[in-house]
């Protein structure tokens, strides 16, 4: 597991759910973070671990991260892929301003995952921000590993 600001190689590919296409080079990049003060984070731990143990780098961010200072670790580390563990209930408006500076910075080819204490009536809403894929409290530790397998497959 990398925490931020190490250097590693880059790779990168696009979300399919943003409908554009490049040739994947490389183990997909994750970048974990734990966005506010929520201080919480054995299951951002640990599913930091479960990632890199099925082939993923990881850079695991740290709790209280500002959603500036995780859009900006993940433009700098050129990761393929974003996830936040969320345990406060504040995950819509962290996943809008999230997509604004993302927005903003013209980044639109990095997929983004949420996990943590999400409510099943908000999973939908998620998706349709343009989350690819939720993963409540009790999914399965491979659950997202599996996804993303899939996902840079189609690549």
């Amino acid at each position: 597991m990398y925490y931020a600001g190490n250097l590693i190689p880059h790779h990168r590919v696009l979300a399919p759910e943003l409908e554009v296409e490049v040739a994947f080079r490389g183990t997909p990049r994750l970048l974990l973070a734990k966005p506010g003060l929520d201080g919480h984070d054995r299951g951002a731990k640990v599913m930091a671990h479960a990632l890199k143990d099925a082939g993923f780098e990881v850079i695991y961010t740290g709790l209280h991260q500002t959603v500036e200072m995780i859009v900006q670790s993940a433009i700098q580390e050129d990761v393929d892929v974003i996830g936040l563990s969320i345990m406060s209930g504040a995950h819509i408006s962290i996943y809008r301003k999230l997509f604004q500076l993302l927005g903003e910075k013209d980044v639109d080819d990095i997929m983004v995952l949420v996990g943590g204490v999400i409510p099943s009536r908000d999973m939908a809403q998620l998706k349709q921000m343009g989350v690819g894929a939720v993963f409540p409290g009790g999914s399965d530790i491979d659950a997202p590993a599996e996804f993303l397998r899939k996902q840079f497959k189609k690549h």
